[in-house]
């Protein structure tokens, strides 16, 4: 990446982020449906035995470590980024706050399975993380458009300088340069695909 603060103006105000594209809204369906569905428990439930649930604590552990390699990976692109490090500190510091919480909210609610306020307790607090980890993969999609758009800018100037050469040796040089920015403007997109 390169060190040059890219001149890139986004219209898009990096503290009020919310979902506005459908497909980002189905990606997320699934995980909001999960969460969501596990305040549908009966009152009363039936002392019955109906199957095996994994236990509480290792679900727990793995949304724990789930969160744990989102922070590690969104600290690296925070200490990256040259726009919107501000912004990602505050949403990665604000990702691990709501991970606390939901951590105490549901060994409160590991304890209780059935007891209503406590399942919605820790819905909420899964929601709310759920919320705070989609303002981080925004924020970070934001860092990746910004990159992007400005080595367009540069790979349209050198094409640009292409166009009006005026000597052989002119050719070559703005070639060789024209076809590196291309193949960095290759590379971030073919990454960002990924």
């Amino acid at each position: 990446m390169s060190t040059k603060v890219p001149s890139i103006k986004l219209k898009i105000d990096p503290r009020d982020l919310h979902i506005q594209t459908f497909t980002v809204e189905k990606l997320l369906e699934p995980l909001i449906v999960q969460v969501t569905t596990l305040v549908n428990c009966p009152q009363n439930p039936s002392s019955k035995k109906k199957g095996r649930s994994k236990r509480a604590r290792v679900l727990l552990a793995s949304v724990e470590e789930a969160t744990w390699n989102l922070l590690d990976k969104g600290e690296k692109i925070a200490k990256e980024a040259i726009v919107f490090k501000e912004e990602l500190q505050a949403t990665l510091a604000d990702v691990q706050k709501e991970s606390q919480a939901l951590k105490v909210s549901a060994e409160a609610f590991t304890s209780d399975p059935c007891y209503l306020p406590k399942r919605q307790a820790v819905v909420q607090a899964g929601r709310s993380l759920l919320t705070a980890v989609t303002r981080l993969l925004i924020l970070a999609d934001m860092v990746d458009v910004a990159y992007l758009l400005e080595h367009l800018t540069v790979f349209q100037r050198t094409f640009e300088s292409l166009r009006n050469v005026s000597s052989k040796s002119d050719l070559q040089k703005t070639y060789q340069k024209f076809r590196k920015d291309l193949e960095d403007l290759d590379y971030l997109a073919h990454r960002r695909q990924q």
